[in-house]
């Protein structure tokens, strides 16, 4: 397997080596493949030769659909156009170099090491929060976005009953197996009629562009303020039309960064009025906190699924933070609305760890 494995690196390797030299007349004297994330997707960073730049980020794309999505949810589209279309609308995106005819690989800018979650471990207070108060102020631009030629994908997407559907299979198959036993035949009712009785509320709400994984280790903190400030976006081809307030869940209710409770209201009570459709409070709160539920369902599954089919236990230790987040959105929702009761309780039974078998 390690064999197997090496001789993939090397045969991507010699495919960015003479997509350097073809696209951009250079030589790659150095490529470093970064760490895999819980997509398939594959990253590396290249030192150049006589390059327009001194380094970049080859992204290759895996040949198959990384994430085993069942039918009802389509393929990720490939990055362009979309990234063009934000970088042309003043966006923070890496920019390109250029790429393969069948777009597999693209060789995107270097925007460094330090992501969002990295800075925000050991930043001072005033610190994060300006620079959250920045990312936060991304949300409103992006969703007043729009594909007036009609090229981009991210715009025929939309977050539906499928993709609830498949949260709610996720959280079923795994995070509720994380107790030490299988989810019944009745707990798996309770939380697919949850899921869909949010899915039926989201279609009401108005579909406005959104990054789909807008959290601090897909935005990065350049070494120098530009003029669009000192985030870039990445990860940008899951966009697709969502709730006004699925970013901000994705950001603020982040399961690799715990902000105080305070500041991530204060972040979610400015942005709201700059949102182009301008949600009450009421409303705002509790599609936020109904979002929360189902991102982070998905989420806490993925982070078992992880280590369990994948032997990556890197996120496990992230699910306390993120039960935690499940158990305060939980509560809220239930305590508004007694339907959502049920699934509360079989929240609150997460352990904070799998349960050993």
């Amino acid at each position: 397997m390690v064999r197997q494995a090496a001789g993939r690196d090397d045969e991507l390797a010699r495919r960015i080596q003479a997509l350097v030299r073809d696209v951009l007349g250079a030589q790659a004297i150095r490529i470093a493949f970064l760490p895999a994330q819980l997509g398939m997707r594959r990253f590396a960073r290249v030192t150049l030769e006589g390059g327009p730049v001194e380094s970049l980020v080859a992204r290759v794309d895996a040949p198959e659909d990384p994430a085993g999505r069942p039918p009802g949810i389509s393929p990720e589209p490939p990055l362009e156009p979309l990234r063009a279309l934000l970088e042309a609308q003043g966006l923070p995106v890496p920019a390109c170099y250029g790429g393969n005819t069948e777009g597999h690989v693209l060789l995107l800018e270097d925007v460094g090491t330090e992501s969002l979650e990295v800075f925000a471990q050991t930043a001072a207070p005033d610190a994060r929060r300006a620079l959250y108060a920045e990312a936060c102020d991304l949300i409103p631009r992006l969703q007043r976005v729009s594909d007036a030629e009609g090229r981009v994908e991210a715009f025929r997407r939309r977050l539906d009953a499928a993709h609830f559907r498949y949260k709610a299979d996720l959280f079923c198959t795994w995070s509720l197996a994380a107790r030490g036993r299988a989810a019944s035949a009745a707990e798996r009712a309770c939380v697919e009629t949850a899921f869909a009785c949010i899915a039926r509320e989201m279609q009401q709400a108005p579909a406005r562009l959104a990054h789909r994984d807008f959290q601090s280790a897909n935005l990065y903190v350049r070494p120098a303020r530009q003029a669009s400030g000192r985030l870039v976006m990445i990860d940008l081809q899951g966009a697709l039309l969502a709730p006004p307030e699925y970013d901000l869940v994705c950001l603020l209710r982040d399961s690799y960064v715990d902000l105080p409770e305070n500041e991530i209201e204060a972040h979610a009570a400015r942005v709201r009025p700059a949102l182009p459709d301008a949600p009450d409070r009421e409303t705002f709160a509790r599609r936020f906190d109904l979002l929360t539920l189902t991102r982070k369902g998905k989420d806490h599954a993925r982070f078992l699924y992880a280590a369990q089919e994948r032997g990556d236990t890197r996120y496990l230790e992230h699910l306390p933070r993120t039960a935690r987040q499940l158990r305060g959105a939980a509560t809220r929702c239930a305590a508004r609305e007694p339907r959502f009761a049920a699934l509360a309780e079989l929240i609150h039974a997460l352990p904070e760890s799998p349960c050993a078998e």
